[in-house]
């Protein structure tokens, strides 16, 4: 037991007091400044690094690098539901710790210049660094941590209410230390490193300011950028803060070497790619297989004005697909969702759309040693035996398989799978259209889409789905109102990513935890309310050691697979990435990480490729 005796009932104390001195020194967990800290294991760089492996220290800084956005932005505040933030806003501010793209969940201290974590986790201490400034000059302080914590449950996305629901309380223990406290005594033992992701917010900024209002003032911030202007909607442009309080910080050598990092807005990314190729903006990352193919021919590629490349890394590339809101009556039966997948046709996919590019996704963790493969292990039935008879039976006598084809077109056989499936569910097809026999309703739904590039990939499946009986609709709407309806859960079926870690935990509640199920705004896009998935989670974030954590989500993968929540799509191993010929970036590339902010311009590049596009140009 931990704590001192004051926690102890009147009849313990008193006992404990016979026993001489024993009870009186029961300590309090200690714990030693450390400048790193890792979820398992060691830090992979001591305390006297001077720079992350994957960076160029000398990286010279300066120059001008154009990025794009699709649709538009309507608020400088990045933390609340209202309204649509603006694409870069986040390198205004600065967290207590910082993770590097070369390790699985390792933080070092950013605003933080120690941490301190007990044995048992069951709290976290920082001190923070005594020259950290805001932009306006003023230091960060304890208070401004408080502040930021209260106010981002309090009033932030419900992403960090659900993310910091476990700290107990924060308090300021020392001029620049700030301690917080667990309710989970050790269960949750990624806490400390949650807490050194806290966005610090400055207090004497805010307390005059609604902080749950969209807002195009320029906020104040502490990190390498700040604004410098903004067209409302249509383009922001951030400057290299000259006098940035961190610039010499191992964490934050051979980065953030732009001088002006600026963002146009486009229609969509048909536009944006057109932009691209007449030299609008300078580095764009490619996300469709088939403009990747054949989308970037052009005269400036022709002549080596821009380079494309693939690179190659290691990231989990989590679960795409079409997610199903399982609050609508007819999803919440998941034969209902099983069939539906059987429905899409990744071969067909692959081959005509893709380009033969994607690999078919079979799991929520991916392309990573965290995905489930084979049966249960004796690990995992420890984790899943508990479970039986709550979660599905096949968790633990079939291993997982989407539906395949052979690429033809020609899916006969999946349908009379789903067919199959459909019958047991109740269901029959009477006039070519599906019918459930006790409410009479027609099978139609629609299928909300915030891209009209994503139609060609959904249009061949509402085809097979006709097949069906199934009637659905595509929609495509503005980014604006997309974000609205899955805010407040107005859809049918989305299209749904879900980013992992390799190192997953208090997120998996936003994603699948019942407490996220009814709250506008959370991540539990398809509504999952279930108890059993609940206790999954729970253990995964109470994982111990590395191997605890790989059984015990590999586990809620086969729970989440098996209840057919989605209709899993694809994913690659690589970042499309096309440039215009004025960057150069360091000889290592992280594992688990483009690091964009470590490349840097090479001012000779720079000009020849401006007499270039002068030449081009006559």
């Amino acid at each position: 037991m931990h704590g001192s005796i004051r926690t102890l009932g009147l009849a313990s104390a008193l006992a404990c007091a016979f026993a001489g001195t024993l009870a009186l020194a029961a300590p309090q967990a200690v714990a030693e400044p450390i400048h790193g800290f890792a979820m398992h294991g060691a830090p992979k760089y001591g305390p006297d690094f001077k720079h992350f492996d994957y960076v160029n220290p000398n990286a010279p800084k300066g120059g001008l690098a154009r990025l794009s956005a699709i649709g538009t932005f309507s608020t400088f505040n990045p933390f609340t539901l209202k309204g649509v933030a603006a694409a870069g806003i986040m390198q205004i501010f600065e967290t207590l710790m910082e993770s590097p793209d070369d390790e699985a969940f390792t933080e070092y201290g950013l605003l933080a210049e120690t941490i301190e974590v007990p044995e048992d986790r069951s709290w976290v201490a920082f001190t923070l660094r005594p020259q950290a400034r805001w932009h306006d000059g003023k230091p960060v302080t304890v208070e401004d941590v408080i502040f930021s914590l209260n106010v981002l449950k309090e009033k932030g996305q419900p992403f960090y209410r659900f993310y910091y629901k476990d700290v107990a309380k924060a308090e300021k223990t020392g001029e620049r230390r700030v301690k917080f406290t667990f309710t989970a005594d050790g269960e949750n033992r990624e806490l400390p490193l949650i807490i050194g992701q806290l966005p610090i917010l400055p207090k004497h900024y805010w307390e005059s300011r609604a902080f749950d209002q969209t807002t195009m003032e320029p906020p104040l911030g502490s990190g390498p950028y700040k604004i410098k202007e903004f067209e409302a909607g249509r383009s922001i442009a951030y400057e290299r803060v000259t006098d940035y309080w961190g610039a010499d910080l191992p964490i934050n050598k051979g980065r953030d070497n732009f001088d002006i990092l600026r963002y146009d807005y486009y229609r969509d990314s048909t536009v944006a790619l057109e932009a691209f190729k007449a030299g609008e903006y300078d580095f764009r990352q490619e996300n469709s297989a088939k403009v990747w193919a054949t989308g970037y021919e052009s005269p400036a590629m022709t002549g080596g004005l821009f380079k494309k490349v693939d690179i190659p890394n290691e990231i989990p590339t989590g679960m795409q697909g079409f997610a199903f809101n399982t609050r609508k009556e007819m999803f919440q039966d998941k034969r209902v969702r099983q069939a539906l997948g059987y429905a899409f046709d990744f071969e067909w996919s692959n081959k005509n759309l893709f380009y033969g590019q994607y690999t078919r996704t079979k799991s929520y963790f991916s392309n990573s040693e965290l995905a489930s493969v084979g049966l249960p292990s004796p690990e995992e039935l420890k984790v899943l035996e508990p479970l039986r008879g709550k979660i599905p039976p096949e968790v633990f006598t079939q291993v997982y398989e989407a539906p395949v084809s052979d690429g033809s077109g020609n899916i006969r056989e999946n349908l009379r799978k789903a067919q199959i499936i459909l019958r047991d569910a109740g269901w029959s097809v009477k006039d070519g259209k599906l019918i459930n026999n006790k409410t009479q309703k027609h099978l139609a739904f629609e299928i909300l889409l915030v891209s009209p590039d994503f139609e060609r990939i959904v249009l061949p499946y509402v085809k097979n789905l006709e097949r069906l009986g199934v009637t659905a609709n595509v929609r495509t709407v503005d980014t604006a109102q997309y974000q609205s309806r899955v805010d407040d859960f107005d859809f049918d079926v989305i299209v749904q990513s879900f980013g992992q870690s390799l190192s997953p935990g208090n997120e998996q509640r936003d994603f699948w935890g019942s407490d996220g199920a009814n709250q506008p705004g959370s991540r539990n896009v398809i509504g999952i309310k279930d108890p059993a998935i609940d206790a999954l989670i729970d253990q995964v974030i109470a994982a111990g050691d590395r191997e605890q954590l790989i059984a015990r989500t590999r586990a809620l993968d086969r729970v989440l697979l098996w209840n057919h929540f989605m209709v899993p799509q694809f994913h690659n191993r690589t970042f499309r990435v096309a440039y215009w010929d004025k960057f150069n970036r360091p000889e290592t590339t992280p594992k688990y990480g483009l690091a964009f902010s470590a490349w840097w311009i090479d001012s000779a590049k720079d000009q020849e490729l401006r007499a270039k596009k002068s030449q081009q140009r006559k």
